[in-house]
């Protein structure tokens, strides 16, 4: 990230849809509206629920493969419209191109969502972002399907180039192929990342893209409360077993309230949101480094399968020679390790242990063990 981007983005004290003194402010509603029945009911109860504030519900659905539930479109912002009338919460929607953002203004959605999907083409958001030019809207971003931060940062500018002030990012996590148990692996470093590039920046979790199922709910939304987020946007319906899509990460009204008391609140000081980002990179570097360690490992048994068989004696009864001099070896690491400036008794351990392998499965290719 260049110094330049990060310092192209002054949002202090204009997010007054988006940071409430209390936090975390939450956005809630069903995945997919569904009909104008489902919508109020589901609304009705949400309107209930402390802390809730925000009614979202996913208008156009963008589906991998055809023939799946894409949303009932138009009609959809119709019914949000309804919501807002009868319950007097504010709307969100996705909108996924200048159509969408068009249609969602006329009907007077309040915060608009830029999709995952969206965020990753330069060439869209650069056509909401000419939308929306001289328009007073709130508008989060998500961040992009894969973790690229140049990509979910340059979709901001893009918007606050075009005078959007009330802006925001939309955690909702990363395509990955170790995202297990997560739908989403949440990667909280990216989001810290963006967050120290534009430290003014609105800060929220979409806790069930991320969780996937309602069980992960509470420690994804309580992980973002100690990071520092702003807010949290979690899927709810009034009935999720009939839910058209999205039916196992979502959750009925009061399962919301009693999750959202069950959050411990917390104010992170800007000092300690700067030390949780350090921690993430850090604990990133080790899950990395240890990938490094089993890697060498299984080489190292591999080799010393191979010196086994290279100095296998034909006669069982001979003596068993022995292809590497360990006391070198030994000598040498430990050169090695004061040098370093690591502890010789912990190499020392170390070498004992992968010395005993050795000796294990020696003995057990020339079948010398039971």
């Amino acid at each position: 990230m260049s110094t330049a981007a990060h310092s192209s983005m002054k949002l202090a004290g204009q997010q007054s849809q988006l940071v409430s003194q209390k936090r975390p402010m939450v956005i809630a509603g069903p995945c997919s509206a569904e009909s104008e029945a489902q919508m109020l009911q589901t609304a009705l109860g949400l309107k209930k629920v402390k802390g809730v504030s925000v009614f979202r519900a996913g208008i156009w659905k963008p589906r991998t493969r055809p023939g799946s539930f894409n949303g009932v479109g138009t009609i959809g912002l119709e019914w949000l419209r309804t919501v807002k009338t009868e319950t007097g919460l504010r709307t969100a929607c996705e909108v996924a191109n200048a159509t969408q953002t068009e249609q969602a203004l006329q009907h007077g959605v309040d915060i608009l969502l830029i999709g995952a999907h969206t965020t990753v083409n330069p060439f869209l958001v650069q056509e909401i972002a000419d939308v929306l030019k001289g328009v007073q809207v709130a508008v989060l971003v998500k961040n992009p399907v894969n973790p690229d931060l140049a990509l979910w940062l340059g979709a901001l500018e893009r918007l606050h180039n075009s005078g959007i002030t009330e802006l925001g990012a939309m955690h909702r996590g990363f395509s990955t192929l170790d995202s297990a148990p997560y739908r989403n692996h949440p990667k909280w470093e990216h989001a810290l990342e963006l967050r120290q590039q534009v430290p003014d920046l609105a800060m929220y979790c979409d806790a069930s893209h991320i969780a996937g199922r309602r069980s992960l709910l509470r420690p994804v939304s309580q992980r973002a409360l100690d990071l520092g987020y702003d807010g949290l946007m979690v899927e709810s319906h009034y009935n999720p077993a009939a839910a058209l899509s999205d039916a196992q990460q979502q959750i009925m009204p009061q399962e919301l309230h009693m999750l959202l008391q069950a959050l411990k609140q917390q104010q992170a000081p800007a000092e300690k949101l700067k030390q949780s980002a350090q921690l993430e990179k850090l604990r990133k570097e080790i899950e990395h480094l240890d990938d490094e360690l089993l890697t060498l490992l299984s080489r190292r048994t591999k080799v010393t399968a191979q010196l086994g068989d290279y100095g296998k004696p034909a006669d069982q009864n001979a003596e068993t020679p022995d292809p590497v001099r360990w006391d070198l070896v030994l000598e040498n690491l430990l050169h090695q390790a004061s040098s370093a400036g690591i502890d010789q008794s912990f190499v020392k351990t170390i070498f004992q242990e992968v010395r005993s392998q050795y000796a294990r499965t020696h003995l057990y290719n020339y079948g010398l063990s039971s």
